[in-house]
């Protein structure tokens, strides 16, 4: 997103970039673009900072990209763009490493101590917009502008197809491996689906490096359960989309979003769509299934509707009947 960022910008105005100096700027940028690698250890951000504070003049415009306001006031237009849920969302956040919770905690406290910096947030979410309303008691405004690099063949409302096209998978589940894309409960619905004899096939993107434990526990219970799951591995966004071609549908049980781009990507590919029934998916589209994210049967049901296949009705009884099994079991 931040590199189609970069090669829009308009060639007709002098643009600096500061950039995370883990980052390798794309080729081909304007001429007009001047880009300053930033090393991600305190001293230097500060430096930046302070460089920003400095150079802005008022008839200057400044996007914040990466979730915070400038840490010193500014003279020109400031817009902060913001994308991580967790900086505005009052959830806890124990899943994560203590590096990971020290870093989110410290960012939540820039925000809220710096938001007077900014002049105006945006964000892609009427959910994401309410969050961040709570906190700004509407002084600051807050602009919802959901952003792609493409925008070709996106539509919101569902769009069922006549039959169920052929493909090499069932299933595609395109997310990294954070507690809240909710990778264990999708595993246990696919357990609940072999234990009932269904096996369908689902693809996962987990990188094997950063989530070693999440991608034992999945092996074990693809062994145990004889589960027909596969991880990718860590893609780029390039094979990513070449999955979403071989893919029969997106899965995405994810339980905290601010925006959910795989939902829009794989719509884009023209894939049907099932996803926790939550505001951040309506958001964005209608999806041809929902389930309740928390719970492994629900996410199993949710499969087996879109794969049309019948659940049996629950054996009622009338009183008789009901009775009767009451008295057989005391003869």
């Amino acid at each position: 997103m931040l590199s189609a960022l970069l090669g829009a910008c308009p060639n007709d105005q002098q643009v600096v970039a500061l950039l995370d100096g883990r980052m390798t700027p794309p080729a081909n940028l304007p001429e007009n673009l001047t880009t300053k690698l930033v090393k991600s250890t305190i001293w230097q951000r500060l430096r930046a900072e302070w460089w920003l504070a400095q150079n802005v003049q008022p008839q200057d415009a400044v996007l914040c990209f990466g979730n915070l306001p400038p840490l010193f006031g500014s003279r020109g237009h400031v817009v902060v763009f913001i994308q991580n849920r967790y900086l505005v969302d009052d959830v806890k956040l124990n899943s994560f490493s203590f590096k990971t919770r020290l870093r989110l905690e410290v960012e939540r406290l820039w925000l809220s101590g710096r938001m007077a910096n900014a002049d105006e947030f945006v964000v892609q979410t009427p959910s994401m917009k309410n969050l961040l309303e709570a906190r700004t008691k509407g002084i600051i405004p807050v602009r919802v502008l959901p952003f792609m690099d493409i925008l070709k063949g996106y539509g919101r409302r569902v769009n069922l197809p006549e039959k169920q096209r052929e493909t090499e998978f069932n299933f595609l589940y395109v997310a990294s491996g954070e507690s809240h894309k909710n990778h264990r409960q999708l595993i246990e619905a696919w357990c609940l689906l072999a234990k009932d004899g269904l096996f369908p096939s689902l693809k996962l993107t987990l990188n094997r490096g950063d989530f070693a434990e999440l991608c034992f526990w999945i092996g074990q219970k693809v062994e145990l359960c004889r589960l027909n799951v596969e991880n990718m591995g860590s893609l780029s966004h390039e094979q990513v989309k070449q999955l979403y071609n071989r893919s029969g549908a997106l899965i995405y049980p994810s339980t905290f979003e601010s925006f959910g781009l795989p939902l829009i990507e794989a719509r884009q590919a023209g894939l049907p769509v099932l996803a926790s029934e939550l505001d951040y998916v309506r958001d964005v589209l209608d999806p041809e299934q929902t389930f309740d994210p928390e719970s492994a049967i629900s996410i199993a049901r949710a499969v087996k509707r879109f794969l049309g296949v019948e659940e049996p009705p629950l054996p009622l009884q009338d009183p008789e009947g009901f009775m009767k099994h009451i008295l057989e079991r005391v003869e």
